[in-house]
């Protein structure tokens, strides 16, 4: 099938170039517009049709949990793991792990909520779309698309060490040195585009034939690390966890920000509900169950290493595979190697289908072009968004350096993960319409509070290498706003069929921890997010924003035309029935 401009920008601004002249003259009022709009939950389900075809149902609960766990279990725990022991935490990385995994089960309950209740394909960028607004939404999606792409090209390339690992031979010897190219771009990756293919033929063909695959290979990695936690404990000294804690709460929390990285997939969960057969059931068993078994998981090999060796002498590369060489079982390496290709393989394969998901519903919106939206129609998959989005991971996988890709990864994540708790705040307090002015006020004034208590406490740990007088203002200040949101504002809005419990205080208690994390994070990692966020904003500003202003508005008079009218974005369309 041919593909032409209208396949990219069909919109009315790029019709011709004085149409596109006149849009970019309309940009001020275009972005009020956009800022002001919030999308509505009927509205994310009546996108679905710009796909042109239905995405199959097909996943159950047991699906979800071996997706969460093949999303998440991999290239994190085997490569980080040592090396925050080592310079970070020490023995206590277990407690960096709790920390991390605490943080990322308050936002699977964020997740799972909107999930339930929202059971489209875009995950948080539905989610923030429909309570905080496109523009907002269209930055978070931009930054979790990011994520995907750097993160999966992390996993490729450590995917390359590892399989080297188990052939006896360095990684260097796998890749090709390009000397006149720049260092940490020079050493170029052919395996890990390889693995990248592979994992979009089977991503592209079946939603369903990826969960078995997965499912495959999650349970061998499962074995294999059972194997790795039971023997090292046969092989353990307890004199290895002596001192427990030598860098001090800094260093736990240091290691616990980067740390977070071994969490980041389970989103891509999330944005398979329009694939799941019973979603109110499904999702929630699926997310919480498959993050509660990770994170503990996640401590027991973390102990497991610690009380293998000293955690000096822990190897930052491969920790796993060296300790028990270590410890006289040299043979032991091979398993672990094995089992590790196993985990980072799940990954790449939850990732591809999470990803090209997000992309499709960002397309359908025409906030990207909605040639990304398409879903095939014999495979029920969006091909389209799929092999684009693994095409760009393997470019990145094939030339960048992994010690360049890591320092990307958990900023984005947190701030998404942040925005989510927001969002999530605002549906329970706010319904556009029904909540009072007075309430709506006091809502905005104790998120502030929220937001910015939470800030200033991650910024002073950041600056402050002993102090704590600050804490004492933040702290108190986080809590008195939390609680007067909880007495003050009534709920505006009960969850339909699922509900995270203890609202306001489990979101409040994940958008604080969310934010301090946050302070642990190098400068260097702020400055690349700024600079990704600025060329998202160009995007926004000449294409973004005017396909999605004119496919709101042709979406907008349609309803009207057609005698159906319906609240498609709140705020911006009467409630009159012109019937």
């Amino acid at each position: 099938m041919a593909v032409g401009k209208n396949d990219f920008l069909p919109e009315e601004s790029f019709k011709s170039w004085g149409n596109y002249v006149n849009a970019l003259k309309e940009t001020p009022a275009r972005l009020a517009d956009r800022l002001l709009t919030r999308s509505s939950v009927e509205a994310e389900l009546e996108v679905k049709a710009r796909s042109e075809n239905e995405m199959k149902r097909t996943l159950s609960w047991w699906d979800l949990i071996w997706f969460g766990m093949g999303a998440v279990i991999g290239a994190g725990i085997f490569v980080l793991t040592g090396r925050e022991a080592r310079d970070a935490a020490g023995p206590a990385v277990v407690i960096s792990y709790a920390v991390s995994g605490f943080s990322a089960l308050l936002s699977v309950f964020c997740y799972t909520e909107f999930a339930v209740e929202i059971p489209v394909a875009g995950g948080s960028f539905a989610y923030l779309r429909v309570e905080l607004g496109d523009f907002m939404a269209f930055i978070a999606a931009g930054n979790i698309l990011l994520e995907y792409i750097i993160g999966g090209a992390a996993v490729a390339r450590t995917w390359t060490s590892y399989f080297a690992t188990l052939c006896n031979h360095t990684s260097d010897e796998f890749r090709i040195t390009v000397h006149h190219l720049a260092e940490g771009y020079n050493q170029l990756d052919p395996i890990a585009v390889g693995i990248l293919a592979i994992i979009c033929a089977i991503a592209v063909l079946s939603t369903k034939g990826s969960s078995r695959i997965n499912y495959i290979a999650s349970v061998v990695h499962i074995v294999v690390i059972l194997f790795i936690i039971v023997c090292g404990i046969i092989k353990a000294d307890t004199k290895n966890y002596a001192p427990f804690a030598p860098f001090g709460p800094r260093g736990i929390f240091k290691a616990s920000a980067v740390l977070f990285f071994s969490y980041v997939g389970f989103d891509a969960v999330s944005t398979m509900a329009e694939e799941t057969k019973n979603p109110a059931k499904d999702i929630p068993i699926g997310l919480v169950g498959s993050m509660v078994i990770t994170t503990i998981i996640y401590c027991l090999m973390a102990v497991t290493l610690c009380l293998m060796q000293p955690y000096q002498t822990i190897d930052p590369d491969a920790p796993f595979s060296r300790a028990f060489e270590i410890v006289g079982w040299g043979w032991a390496q091979y398993i672990v190697a094995a089992g590790a290709l196993k985990g980072m393989t799940s990954v790449l394969l939850v990732s591809a289908v999470g990803q090209a998901r997000y992309l499709t519903h960002i397309a359908r919106t025409h906030m990207m072009p909605p040639w990304f939206a398409k879903v095939d129609t014999k495979t029920g998959t969006p091909i389209n968004a799929t092999i684009v989005m693994l095409a760009a991971t393997a470019v990145i996988a094939f030339f960048t350096d992994l010690g360049i890709l890591s320092n990307l990864l958990s900023i984005s994540t947190l701030i998404i993960f942040m925005l989510v708790a927001v969002a999530l705040l605002v549906r329970r307090y706010y319904v556009s319409g029904e909540t009072t002015t007075e309430n709506r006020n006091k809502l905005v004034v104790f998120l502030i509070l929220i937001i910015g208590s939470s800030v200033a406490t991650a910024a002073y740990w950041g600056v402050s290498q002993s102090g704590w007088i600050a804490y004492c203002i933040t702290a108190p200040m986080w809590l008195l706003s939390t609680f007067g949101l909880w007495v003050f504002v009534p709920h505006a809005r009960k969850p339909k069929l699922w509900g995270i419990p203890l609202v306001p205080w489990l979101p409040s208690t994940s958008i604080a921890i969310n934010i301090f994390l946050l302070g642990s994070i190098d400068k260097d990692s702020f400055i690349r997010f700024g600079i990704w966020s600025g060329f998202l904003l160009l995007y926004y500003f000449f294409f973004g924003l005017h396909a999605s202003y004119d496919t709101a508005k042709e979406f907008e008079g349609k309803a009207m035309h057609d005698g159906r009218l319906r609240k498609v974005e709140e705020g911006q369309v009467s409630a009159t029935n012109l019937a």
